[in-house]
């Protein structure tokens, strides 16, 4: 083989892989993501935190995704069609499968998403990419954003008993995130958001720990999965213009009544709130972060929760950098879902009580500041 002909080898081949490279370019670029969410390489991802999704355009009727719990347990995604829920999907553990989507309807271009309804703690669902024929995205891009911190009330757990009845199966087997309150008003409000949540964690203890052997979620709220794994940093790249904190829930809780408990300790609370606001307003700079009370918590122990609110509320009153922090207090509520928990009916509940006020002050956020 002659030089000429070695070069023009060389040339197409070099052609070809930068033709693939692109494709894979692409391809990457038809998908959003939005969450707590690791992207790999070949298009696939893993969704990480609660709600956290995958969305696509595809032409025709035809479509089916590949997805894996990579945990040696089932875990759960939500699927929403042309912005109709379609329903929960549980994913069982081992290989990658297949899983077809139906089409009902004639459109030439759907939209689908893939919401994971398990939380951070429940492990990963690996997104392996759709048979589907993409097409560039219709949904609009410029939207308003919001963070919502918080703990199962968040999370989705125990919302959703109509596969598997409270009580029975795994304790995660009735999360569904897609119907939490962060997610429906969101959706409501037309707005992104991430979900920043874990079950049982709290402000300064857990639900069943004091902050001896478990994180709290100051501890993990820096890293990607929610754990203590600081290796996978969360990059802070989806700046919110508004975060709404719920914590105190776990931080009030007697535990399971067996393990020792410490009596609530209001200035531990408060110090590691006004230190982890702090830490949000490092990575959000702009935005502007509510506190909620807790669905969950009534009596004199909400008494308890909303003096602590307006203490931390009242340690940032000289800050001159960022828009006032502000309160909200859920209406009393008994929950009906698992383990005394919001079902998907007391979600609603609550997201419409804040889609009002959330509204009211993402309006707000809108307003140039007077020179």
């Amino acid at each position: 083989m002659n030089y000429k002909k070695k070069y023009l080898l060389f040339l197409l081949i070099a052609i070809s892989f930068a033709s693939i490279a692109q494709k894979k370019t692409e391809t990457q670029s038809l998908f959003e993501y939005q969450g707590r969410v690791e992207k790999m390489p070949d298009n696939k991802a893993i969704l990480i935190g609660a709600a956290s999704s995958v969305s696509f355009d595809f032409i025709e009727n035809s479509c089916s995704v590949s997805l894996q719990s990579v945990e040696n347990h089932q875990n759960y995604v939500s699927i929403e069609l042309d912005g109709n829920y379609i329903g929960r999907v549980r994913i069982e553990k081992g290989e990658m499968k297949t899983y077809p989507i139906k089409v009902s309807n004639s459109k030439k271009t759907h939209h689908l998403s893939i919401y994971k309804a398990t939380e951070a703690a429940n492990g990963g669902v690996l997104f392996g990419g759709t048979t589907a024929k993409l097409a560039e995205s219709s949904v609009s891009k410029k939207k308003k954003k919001i963070e919502l911190i918080g703990d199962s009330i968040t999370c989705g757990f125990g919302n959703d008993a109509s596969t598997i009845p409270c009580g029975s199966g795994d304790w995660y087997d009735q999360h569904n995130a897609y119907w939490a309150y962060g997610p429906v008003l969101s959706r409501a409000l037309n707005i992104d958001f991430v979900l920043s949540s874990v079950s049982g964690y709290g402000m300064y203890r857990n639900w069943n720990d004091e902050h001896e052997n478990e994180p709290i979620i100051p501890d993990v709220y820096e890293n990607l999965y929610l754990n203590k794994d600081s290796s996978k940093p969360y990059d802070f790249a989806f700046q919110p213009d508004l975060v709404s904190i719920c914590l105190g829930t776990n931080d009030l809780s007697d535990g399971d009544g067996k393990k020792a408990r410490l009596s609530f300790n209001e200035e531990k609370y408060v110090s590691n709130y006004i230190d982890f606001i702090k830490t949000v307003y490092k990575h959000a700079p702009n935005t502007r972060i509510v506190l909620l009370n807790s669905p969950m918590v009534s009596g004199e122990r909400n008494v308890t929760l909303v003096k602590c609110l307006k203490k931390v509320i009242q340690a940032f009153e000289n800050d001159k950098t960022h828009k006032p922090i502000v309160l909200f207090e859920f209406q009393p509520m008994s929950p009906k879902g698992c383990g005394y928990h919001p079902d998907i009916a007391d979600d609603k509940v609550m997201a419409d009580q804040l889609i009002p006020y959330f509204k009211k002050l993402l309006n707000e956020m809108s307003i140039p500041k007077k020179l």
